[in-house]
């Protein structure tokens, strides 16, 4: 029996032995895949494919660009409805103030001839609405004082309908107050993103794909807007001519999302100051602006054209001749010369 018990131990041993190493080994190989499964990393981005995505942010930024200028444009609208009403109350409100102070007058005049008429003390009671619903004591004064009741119930009826217009643009200022902000956030984040990426190409990258963040490229299109090659086809009207002059002595002018000049610009707001400078008032947005003017087909362009691109008509510049354009790409490059051609076309518009 001991000799069968001897080499089963030993057999039972090598086998624990063998299966000690065998972990030992397993988690050995395990432990070294799970080191080159974590020391891997992702390979860098080519300056190809942080190009396509920053293009493709840019593009997302600016399509919530021209949704903040038309906030904006409604904003600025609402406030200055706002103000009018404000004003226009505040005239009123004098106006029944005087009224009832010459009502005030009879009212003493005859307090002191022995009593006040009924509808005085109405009209000139500390709750306005009261004396309204009195109208009917308005026959026991005088023609003089009843016609000052009158004016006095017409004009308290005009500033409460003031008051509450007012109040309805006041609601619709707060809510597009908070549409500019969410707007803001999505911009500003999708420009963040875009600065990340190009912060990982070096200059010369950046350069070569057209994100030049230096001021080289500014300068070579402001020294460059001389030499621009003159289209053989001329601008439609002066007005054109006019809008084409002022875009080509804005090149190298910055993209600020937002601005309308004179010194910085994005997209529409280039087209508007242009225009603007020609004597005619555009809308503040691209999608407003290709509904500005009679559509053209692309055969058809002509100098002081604007030409509109992507499917949400995001973008827009000016068409010089020649199937080229001077507009406002994005923050990482000047207000630039740039073929037709560069972007998915999307319409035309000559200005009326």
């Amino acid at each position: 029996m001991g000799t069968h018990r001897r080499p089963r131990q030993r057999t039972t041993g090598g086998g624990r032995a063998r299966t000690a190493a065998t972990i030992t080994l397993a988690g050995a190989a395990t432990a070294t895949g799970l080191a080159a499964g974590t020391g891997h990393a992702d390979p860098e981005p080519t300056p190809a494919q942080v190009k396509a995505k920053v293009d493709k942010l840019y593009q997302e930024a600016e399509v919530a660009t021209e949704k903040y200028n038309g906030a904006k444009e409604k904003a600025d609208a609402a406030e200055q409805r706002l103000e009018k009403l404000r004003d226009e109350a505040a005239r009123k409100a004098d106006r029944l103030n005087s009224t009832r102070e010459r009502l005030g007058t009879v009212a003493a005049a005859q307090y002191r001839s022995g009593g006040l008429d009924p509808a005085l003390q109405l009209a000139l009671s500390a709750d306005p609405d009261r004396y309204l619903d009195g109208a009917a004591f308005i026959e026991r004064v005088g023609s003089r004082q009843a016609a000052a009741v009158g004016r006095a119930r017409k004009e308290l009826r005009e500033i409460e309908q003031l008051r509450g217009a007012a109040r309805i643009e006041v609601t619709s200022l707060t809510s597009r107050r908070a549409e500019l902000k969410r707007h803001r956030t999505t911009i500003t984040g999708k420009l963040d993103a875009a600065r990340r990426l190009l912060s990982r190409l070096t200059a010369e990258e950046r350069a070569r794909l057209g994100h030049g963040t230096d001021d080289r490229a500014s300068r070579s299109s402001a020294a460059s807007r001389d030499a621009l090659p003159t289209s053989s086809v001329q601008a439609p009207d002066s007005r054109a001519a006019a809008a084409v002059a002022y875009a080509r002595q804005k090149l190298g002018s910055p993209y600020v999302w937002g601005a309308t000049g004179p010194d910085a610009f994005d997209c529409s707001g280039l087209t508007q100051a242009a225009y603007r400078a020609a004597g005619v008032s555009l809308p503040r947005t691209t999608y407003a602006q290709i509904d500005a003017g009679r559509r053209v087909p692309r055969s058809e362009l002509r100098p002081g054209d604007l030409v509109f691109f992507y499917s949400g008509i995001s973008h827009v510049g000016i068409y010089i001749g020649k199937g080229q354009m001077i507009h406002a790409p994005n923050p990482s490059a000047p207000v630039r010369v740039a073929p037709v051609d560069q972007m998915p076309f999307a319409g035309a518009a000559r200005v009326a």
